[in-house]
């Protein structure tokens, strides 16, 4: 199958349909191909967070000439490299020069996946947040919302029975193969209600404070965590001796179970096509050394 063709067949699996309510414009989607041709025979593919150098050669060395991310290639929102070229950026050079020499070719899936995937019973799953949940074991915590089109798509609420903010970090720690996280507040706090919210940005995030007020959420498992906007909020409502506590799992940490999760049904988006399928993490960027080692 020609890698143009598995493309094809992955968008036609997915629902297509963007925030808006239309149909996905091909023009305009972040879903294109970063780097690479898409008119040769696809000989294995690789789903990642982020096509890393790490993960590009271990992609070449499975024999994979096909790498599907979650995220950018190229440092920025859209992927635009003109003023990577125009700086002679090395980085940059040495990164499409590995590309090169491994033959790869990298599309983005991130438009399509977050569109839904089929649940099997005629209904849409966000491909993203649902991998999370079901890597991590919060996946039968989910609230389910009424009349939405696509289930597990953030903001995604959870319930726990009076469960330690310590035990929920460790079953995500496990799950997605983390090296720690970061708490905000007490992690011996026992929580019942909390929320994977969507990008906390320090924009508009006076309507995540909104939410937690509302819903009363004790815990948000975050992908970005800022010190000010939410994270103020979190702190003080904690120190009034209020369930506010925040797990910072970091962005693309909490999202690259879902291209882990693609395995699972990229068989059948393909219809069950011979091509070897593997998922390389991207993997937890951060190291943490802490102050009792020292």
């Amino acid at each position: 199958m020609l890698i143009k063709d598995v493309i094809g067949k992955i968008k036609a699996y997915s629902r297509g349909i963007s925030e808006n309510g239309k149909p996905i414009n091909d023009l305009t989607t972040r879903d294109q191909v970063l780097y690479g041709e898409t008119e040769k025979e696809c000989t294995g593919i690789v789903t990642t967070c982020f096509a890393s150098v790490d993960v590009i050669r271990k992609a070449h060395e499975l024999g994979a000439n096909l790498i599907i991310s979650h995220e950018a290639l190229f440092y920025n929102h859209g992927d635009h490299t003109d003023w990577l070229i125009e700086t002679e950026n090395k980085v940059f050079v040495a990164k499409k020069e590995l590309l090169e020499s491994c033959s790869m070719t990298v599309w983005r899936n991130h438009d399509y996946i977050h569109s839904g995937i089929p649940d099997g019973k005629g209904g849409w799953d966000d491909g993203i947040f649902k991998g999370f949940l079901s890597e991590t074991g919060l996946i039968g915590n989910y609230i389910p919302k009424i009349n939405q089109a696509v289930r597990y798509y953030v903001p995604c609420d959870l319930a726990f029975d009076n469960e330690s903010v310590e035990s929920i970090a460790a079953k995500i720690i496990k799950g997605a193969g983390l090296n720690g996280l970061r708490i905000v507040g007490d992690p011996k706090k026992k929580i019942s209600r909390a929320q994977i919210p969507l990008h906390i940005m320090g924009l508009n995030d006076n309507e995540t404070i909104k939410e937690v007020n509302r819903k009363d959420i004790d815990l948000l498992i975050t992908m970005e965590q800022i010190d000010f906007t939410v994270t103020e909020y979190m702190r003080d409502g904690h120190d009034l001796e209020m369930k506010k506590e925040m797990i910072n799992v970091g962005h693309f940490n909490l999202e690259e179970p879902g291209m882990k999760y693609m395995l699972k049904w990229l068989p059948e988006a393909l219809g069950n096509e011979d091509i070897p399928l593997h998922f390389v993490k991207s993997g937890d960027p951060n190291h943490f050394l802490l102050a009792e080692s020292l």
